[in-house]
């Protein structure tokens, strides 16, 4: 089956045939990534970045005619339903909450938020307006997690007791600059982006976890000496506790001797016979 194929029999089950979202894209780069245009139930209405040129690739990728040069005049779109904001980490809660506030849903990339505080005033956006929000964590659609989804479901594990998962991205330090300025990746610290990891658990259990203890290694490297976050590590690793006693460790590494971007999900449960399939590595450099 082609991926147009997969999306129709998704479609087909998950909305009625007459259901069309209008979506707004916002940021041109890792917004372009995506594939909203190729689902029969979604129609691109609208794209936008500052930057001419990558409005230009919005409107290629996504065969959409209509552009804006911000998402201040995007949300004036009464056509749109919902946005994407595939914008900066920092402008997260903000963008959203401009969307939500503007009437249309909100999908943001990841991660949600930056802080405690920023959680809040997340959660609070969307208790006052009664929209949806929804974090692109892609992680929760790889085929491994898809499958295990299904053995947890089904009953076919027993108790999960045990879980670990690792995401190592090396090469981000082409990403801290931009135009000779620093960009909001410059020294961002590892934990700060634990999302590819901790949806290995939570995006098949949907257990919380709540407590944690992390450790990071750092070296001499100018940009863990002078950075926004005052983050002295280019790796971390960390060990949680689900609401249920599950123990769950979650490694996010900047640097590793292997130059190749990876998550691996490991799941130890009771029936040790069922296991979700390998999950391939992927070469790419982004979110």
């Amino acid at each position: 089956m082609d991926r147009r194929g997969f999306l129709l029999a998704g479609a087909a089950s998950a909305m009625p045939a007459d259901r069309q979202v209008r979506i707004g894209v916002v940021g041109g780069r890792f917004g372009a990534t995506f594939q909203f245009h190729e689902h029969p139930n979604c129609i691109v209405e609208a794209v936008s970045d500052l930057e001419a040129d990558r409005r230009d690739h919005l409107m290629k990728v996504y065969r959409c005619a209509k552009s804006y040069d911000s998402l201040e005049k995007l949300l004036l779109d009464r056509n749109i339903d919902a946005v994407f904001l595939a914008t900066p980490v920092p402008d997260h809660v903000r963008h959203v909450t401009m969307t939500m506030r503007a009437g249309k849903h909100a999908l943001s990339a990841v991660p949600a938020a930056s802080s405690l505080e920023e959680c809040q005033k997340l959660v609070e956006v969307v208790r006052q307006t009664g929209l949806r929000y929804m974090m692109a964590e892609t992680s929760y659609y790889h085929p491994s997690v898809i499958s295990a989804r299904r053995f947890y479901q089904e009953g076919k594990f027993g108790r999960i007791f045990s879980a670990e998962a690792e995401y190592h991205h090396p090469g981000l330090e082409e990403l801290y600059f931009e135009d000779g300025k620093r960009t909001w990746r410059y020294g961002l610290a590892p934990m700060h982006s634990p999302t590819h990891c901790t949806s290995y658990l939570v995006g098949v259990t949907r257990e919380r976890l709540t407590r944690v203890s992390c450790i990071g290694w750092g070296d001499e490297n100018p940009i863990l000496k002078d950075n926004s976050y005052r983050n002295p590590f280019w790796n971390e690793t960390a060990l949680f506790r689900s609401e249920t006693g599950t123990a769950f460790r979650v490694q996010v590494y900047w640097r590793r001797r292997r130059a190749r971007h990876r998550t691996r999900p490991v799941v130890r449960h009771q029936n040790e016979s069922v296991r979700p399939p390998p999950q391939r590595p992927r070469a790419d450099v982004g979110d």
